[in-house]
């Protein structure tokens, strides 16, 4: 697949500052003292050296800060810092619309950021660290480091789900768009920073900035492992993200801003919603023989028709909402083992049955009859067909 390089968008880097260091950041950078509030939140800009025509003064929106850019900044580390999620670097593009290349960003150059867009669930800055200057923040590394994540945006969009009545029937209620070409006509599989057309634009309500969720179907009528001659439909999957650069009346030109898996023609495209990371949360009640509830599912399809799955790997269940299962509950997994304890002599010999403890799984999306999870810890490996119990 296509890699991107070093100052692509997707993986553009900034400066992590702590939203309560205004004061600490006027020593420390050129200009800042112009960001002392006048009346009605205007704050005005000293002029410097920038490529981009910058507002020489600045309203700043209840809500949101200022950040002034020092060399080195990008707007990558900025997102994950403010908005607590490094791919949300657009939604600070698209409040500063006089950067017309997020690529580049000036010394000097001020940043308006909306602080209510920020992802709750990332963690915020602790209060042992918040009012440091910006040159001992790091000083203590153990002191800003953020629990391990059980799901976060690479996990995301690499998620299968059940379509259970076809995936034609998904797009369409979803109110899907398909990629109709790619600018290089002669690659089929296209990765990060790659530019593609798709059959909608203005007159479909798409503008200059939407991102679209990328779908492909993977797998179609599918049965159930286990249950004979139960269906259980179509699997669609989550590919990546692209960008909307330009809307035309019927149709817009879009940047792939971030996939794992290759985009190609014929994929579709649905509205997309920045996803909340879920903090890694791992069960102790592990303690073998493990106890099957009652209602235990059933791992019924694995990513990439994989015959084995371990830790990082999406599965899906055939439980979902209508059984009370929630995004962010933890699973275990269980093998069930019967073995024979009769005599040598018996033509069929009595048997006990067992189960012996697999690994955890995280519950990262839910249907009504069916649910996706994220291999969080495994011992042995996970197969179709293995149980899973809350």
């Amino acid at each position: 697949m296509h890699q991107p390089n070093r100052l692509h968008a997707g993986r553009l880097r900034t400066l992590a500052v702590a939203p309560g260091l205004l004061a600490a950041l006027a020593l420390a950078v050129p200009g800042l003292s112009a960001q002392e509030p006048a009346t009605n939140n205007t704050i005005k800009i000293e002029a410097h050296a920038s490529k981009w025509d910058y507002p020489k003064e600045l309203n700043v929106p209840e809500g949101s800060r200022t950040h002034m850019v020092q060399k080195g900044d990008t707007l990558w580390d900025l997102a994950a810092k403010y908005l607590g999620n490094p791919y949300a670097w657009p939604q600070i593009w698209e409040l500063n619309q006089w950067v017309k290349d997020p690529h580049w960003i000036y010394p000097g150059d001020p940043l308006v950021i909306d602080l209510s867009r920020a992802v709750a669930t990332a963690g915020s800055v602790p209060e042992s660290v918040a009012n440091l200057q910006p040159d001992q923040r790091r000083a203590d590394p153990n002191a800003v480091r953020r629990p391990e994540l059980g799901f976060a945006f690479q996990d995301f969009i690499q998620l299968p789900f059940f379509a259970p009545d076809g995936a034609e029937a998904h797009y369409k209620s979803q109110g899907a768009f398909t990629i109709t070409a790619n600018k290089r006509e002669d690659r089929r599989y296209l990765g990060e920073g790659e530019t593609v057309y798709m059959n909608s634009g203005a007159n479909q309500g798409v503008k200059t900035g939407d991102r679209l969720l990328v779908l492909k179907t993977v797998a179609r009528k599918l049965m159930h492992p286990v249950i004979a001659k139960k269906k259980l439909g179509d699997v669609v999957q989550q590919i990546g993200v692209v960008r909307v650069t330009t809307a035309q009346p019927n149709g817009s030109v879009a940047v792939i801003e971030r996939c794992l898996d290759t985009v190609e023609i014929g994929d579709h495209l649905v509205r997309f919603t920045e996803p909340a990371n879920l903090p890694l949360q791992l069960r102790t009640d592990t303690a073998e023989p493990v106890k099957v509830a009652p209602n235990a599912a059933v791992v019924v399809y694995v990513r990439d028709a994989k015959q084995h799955s371990a830790g990082g790997d999406m599965i899906i269940i055939d439980k979902g909402a209508n059984d009370g299962l929630k995004v962010g509950e933890v699973v275990l997994a269980v093998r069930v083992r019967s073995f024979p304890v009769g005599s040598d002599t018996d033509k069929k010999p009595p048997t006990e049955t067992t189960t012996h403890y697999l690994g955890q799984a995280l519950v990262v999306r839910t249907d009504a009859q069916t649910a996706t999870c994220r291999v969080l810890r495994s011992n042995e490996e996970f197969r179709i067909g293995d149980t899973l119990t809350r």
